[in-house]
């Protein structure tokens, strides 16, 4: 199962691709970020966003796509614009026939290590170990992209049996 991974934002949003192969094999294949200037006028950055969500998925034809839900936000300035990129992400995913599975970030701080109110740099970690990656992944909205795929395919499993509950970092 291909799992592309998605941290929305308006002015980067992450997107992180993992293979999950066998029982809970995981596989990293791709990760970066959608970059739009804050000098475009908003529905263009939105369309934007869109088009280059829709390129990748095109590119990396994964089965599923997973985004960070928002579930708490400290800037109310905020919440607004990255909800209205959240979702063109799901619509974007929805138009190639795609669903849109959403996590909200304690649940994958949960799922990755343990922790539901873990550091980021923790989540950086736990993403480099279940991947074996040689470094952590930058920048940060990639990586936190690839902790949503991973979230996933462990929620997924955690159905047939209690996968996050083995997070990486737990002992």
């Amino acid at each position: 199962m291909r799992i592309f991974g998605i941290d929305p934002g308006t002015q980067t949003s992450g997107y992180g691709v993992i293979d999950l192969k066998g029982a809970n094999r995981l596989v990293y294949v791709a990760s970066g970020v959608v970059h739009t200037s804050k000098d475009m006028p908003f529905p263009k950055r939105l369309n934007t966003i869109r088009m280059d969500i829709i390129e990748l998925v095109n590119e990396y034809a994964p089965d599923v796509v997973a985004v960070e839900s928002i579930f708490f936000f400290k800037n109310a300035k905020t919440v607004i614009p990255v909800s209205q990129a959240r979702g063109v992400i799901i619509e974007a995913a929805s138009s190639v026939g795609l669903e849109a599975k959403e996590y909200t970030p304690m649940q994958v701080k949960q799922c990755l290590t343990g922790f539901g109110r873990a550091e980021k740099k923790d989540i950086q970690i736990a993403v480099q170990a279940l991947l074996q990656l040689p470094s952590i992944i930058k920048p940060d909205d990639a990586s936190d992209a690839l902790a949503i795929a991973i979230t996933h395919a462990r929620m997924d499993l955690s159905a047939r049996k209690s996968a996050c509950e083995n997070s990486a970092l737990a002992h």
